[in-house]
């Protein structure tokens, strides 16, 4: 899937970036995984489709971007995400607070 010039692959991908394993209305960020360079929806997906194991981005990669809004396409720095209280910075939308208990698959 395409979204606003950025290639999201994932298992069952809506226009929103919710895929097979996380689907609910705030599971709406796809992730830049270091390792391809590739936005996924989650860890499970890249499992499911890469032919490689996950790299974890470093504390010195912050300011890379690497999150993306399936509400408004907006791409979020890990710092930007990893700060941002659950909300897009750009369109407010709610993201899944879940997710924080999987940073450690994708950010150090």
């Amino acid at each position: 899937m395409e979204i606003k010039g950025h290639k999201v692959l994932g298992v069952d991908t809506d226009e929103e970036t919710r895929c097979k394993h996380y689907h609910t209305e705030k599971d709406i960020i796809a992730i830049k995984f270091k390792c391809c360079r590739t936005y996924f929806p989650c860890y499970e997906c890249h499992e499911a489709l890469a032919d490689h194991p996950a790299e974890v981005w470093t504390r010195s990669e912050q300011e890379t971007k690497a999150v993306l809004c399936g509400a408004c396409r907006y791409e979020l720095t890990i710092k930007e995400y990893l700060e941002c209280d659950s909300n897009c910075p750009k369109c407010r939308a709610e993201f899944n607070p879940g997710c924080q208990r999987h940073y450690h698959l994708y950010f150090e």
